[in-house]
């Protein structure tokens, strides 16, 4: 797709799809809403003096942003609103349908792109899509994120989207040999120590460092280095790197935005991205990746543009950009995991089995591929044949591996069928016994043989299996429900009536803190090109 995604923004229908939950409109007067946020530009200053209008059905009310880029809304009634923000110099932003229940705050902050901007990068800009399926209009909060199907289904879209982003930052964390490693820094250090204001010495000592996940230790040759000659770019570039990697996340935005002031390279705007989501800037993170893509569409920058899209409650772009990523590079199978967790988080299990099986098939003895499917149809109610195929292959080619034995039991769980098939059952028992036994710790694999010896009304074993998973795992909440069931069933209704009362203090700790977690991840607010407004889940 080969137009520069920024520079059609101007023509792309806005059609919004936000990640929020379903409401119930409000007729009731006296609970109104209200809408809050942050006017930045692309370098994520403060906007002020910016012209803001709310509209709803003819009724308007304007606003305009602080010295601070602040701008708020009140009294607003329930129902769908347009956002518009202007300002000379900058091009226009428009939301066009922000959905608001009685009472509700909502936070959306916005970025205004300079004018010139959208002419400029449209000749400059490699190509990378054919045609801008999306863009990234703001940011609000998660107050409302919800989804179809259970608590279960979201826990797991969630789960998935954090461990998708874990897959670049596990690949990230590569380092060198440690032999090799430790070799050439022993002679760096020496060089360092014999010629102490060598640029080049101290360069190449921080970035074996770095490298070698020393970013402290590197951070002192760096800077010398820079001192040496603040103009050199690869010295400046590696300080800006290790201070990211070593926490320091403001100084690295800094030295990366100065850089670009001078070089607008994919590497500093990928760099930029890292440092602005560690600031909590997710929306000027998300176009410095994109950017990063555009400018060197290679395998690392388009995995971290999808992952995070994904990571914000946006699967439909994530789709589109791991579908490209897919095209550009067929035998990553990251890739392919990153694009099934998308459409999952879609919606589409279809889609979701259909590319994580293709995973699995392009390294076979890769546990990944596998361990995300098995997450997924512990979410699905239905079975799906093909994971059952590939998670049969996974204990297969590593029998010895205690998640291949846990997840193809907990597969075959469904196929038992209306009669219990006896064989089926000790099958499942066989590989969960097999699961515990090379991790003892394996605190799902006990509550899994629970829910078996309970259904056939094996209680006494039941409670034996329930009660090591919370000797393992004391905040299982299913574990404790069932626990508390099994007693019911042996005429112990005071353990009964304890067991549930600890499910029920862990039930709500656990939605609290779910609630919690989610509202962290700020959520961003987007549009497609050629669809009718909806709401995706």
């Amino acid at each position: 797709m080969g137009s520069n995604l920024i520079a059609v923004r101007r023509i792309i229908p806005f059609v919004l799809f936000a990640v929020l939950s379903p409401f119930v409109y409000s007729q009731e007067t006296g609970k109104s809403a209200s809408l809050r946020g942050i006017v930045r530009d692309s370098q994520g200053k403060a906007v002020a003096g910016a012209t803001l209008r709310l509209e709803n059905k003819g009724e308007m009310q304007g606003a305009q942003s602080d010295a601070q880029g602040n701008y708020s809304f009140a009294a607003v009634r329930g129902g769908v609103y347009a956002l518009r923000a202007g300002m000379p110099g900058y091009a226009d932003t428009e939301i066009p349908a922000l959905f608001f229940a009685a009472r509700e705050t909502k936070n959306v902050d916005l970025i205004l792109l300079p004018a010139k901007s959208l002419a400029s990068q449209s000749a400059e800009a490699p190509r990378f899509f054919d045609e801008p399926q999306f863009a990234v209009a703001g940011v609000t909060d998660t107050t409302n994120l919800g989804g179809h199907g259970s608590n279960t289904m979201v826990r797991t879209r969630e789960t998935l989207a954090k461990e998708t982003l874990s897959l670049n930052l596990s690949l990230n964390n590569t380092s060198a040999l440690p032999s090799s490693g430790t070799e050439q820094e022993k002679s760096l250090r020496e060089r360092v120590a014999r010629e102490p204001h060598s640029l080049e010495a101290n360069y190449l000592l921080g970035k074996q460092l770095n490298e070698n996940a020393k970013a402290h230790d590197a951070i002192p040759y760096l800077e010398r280095a820079h001192e040496l000659k603040p103009g050199d770019y690869d010295s400046s570039y590696e300080l800006a790197l290790a201070d990211e990697h070593a926490g320091n996340f403001e100084n690295a935005r800094d030295q990366a935005q100065v850089l670009l002031s001078h070089a607008d390279k994919a590497e500093l705007h990928h760099l930029l991205a890292d440092a602005q989501e560690k600031l909590g800037n997710s929306l000027d993170a998300v176009r410095e990746y994109e950017r990063a893509a555009e400018l060197d569409p290679r395998e690392t920058y388009i995995f971290d543009w999808g992952s995070e899209l994904l990571l914000h409650h946006a699967p439909e772009p994530a789709v589109d950009v791991f579908t490209k990523g897919n095209q550009l590079f067929p035998h990553s199978v990251r890739m392919l995991i990153a694009l099934s967790a998308a459409w999952f988080s879609r919606g589409s299990y279809d889609h979701a089995v259909q590319r994580i099986c293709e995973a699995s098939d392009l390294n076979p003895n890769d546990p990944m591929p596998y361990l995300f499917m098995g997450k997924m149809q512990i979410a699905e109610p239905e079975p799906s044949q093909q994971i059952v195929d590939k998670l049969r292959r996974f204990v297969a080619l590593q029998p010895e591996n205690a998640e291949a034995n846990y997840y193809y039991a907990v597969a075959l769980w469904p196929l038992r069928g209306v009669s219990q098939d006896a064989a089926r059952a000790a099958q499942i028992e066989s590989l969960l016994n097999h699961a515990t036994h090379l991790d003892p710790k394996f605190a799902a694999a006990y509550l899994q043989l629970g829910i078996l010896h309970a259904e056939e009304k094996d209680y006494p074993r039941a409670i034996s299996d329930y009660q090591q998973a919370i000797h393992l795992d004391p905040k299982m909440e299913d574990a404790h429900y069932r626990l508390a069931q099994a007693y019911r069933q042996v005429g112990d209704t005071g353990k009964s009536t304890a067991e549930l009362q600890i499910y029920e203090q862990i039930a709500k700790e656990s939605a609290q803190e779910l609630e919690r977690s989610r509202h962290e991840i700020r959520q961003f607010v987007y549009v497609l090109r050629d669809q009718s407004p909806t709401l995706a889940h």
